[in-house]
C-alpha cells in the first residue's frame, strides 16, 4: 500500500491509454496501473486455479484406475 501511495504522488499526471479496442483518455497513470496489477493477479489465479482442477481430476482418475488394478490382482488366483 505505502508504494502504490508513492507510486500515486510520483506520477498525478494524466495519460492516454490505448488497449486495441477501446482507447481511455485522461485516465491517472496510478489508476491505470492499480487496474493493470488487479486484471494480471486475477488471470494468474485463475490459471492456477483451472489448473489445480485439471490435475485434481486427473488424480481422481489415476485413483479409480489403482482401485481397479487392485481388484484385479486380489481376484487372479495365485500361479505356481
Amino acid at each position: 500500500m505505502l508504494l502504490t501511495g508513492v507510486f500515486a504522488y510520483s506520477n498525478p499526471q494524466p495519460i492516454d491509454v490505448d488497449i486495441g479496442f477501446m482507447r481511455f483518455e485522461q485516465v491517472s497513470m496510478a489508476i491505470a496501473f492499480a487496474v493493470a496489477l488487479a486484471l494480471g493477479w486475477l488471470l494468474g489465479v485463475l490459471s492456477a486455479g483451472l489448473t489445480l482442477w485439471r490435475s485434481a481430476g486427473e488424480k481422481r482418475r489415476l485413483q479409480q484406475d489403482l482401485k481397479y488394478a487392485e481388484a484385479e490382482l486380489r481376484a487372479r488366483p495365485p500361479s505356481s
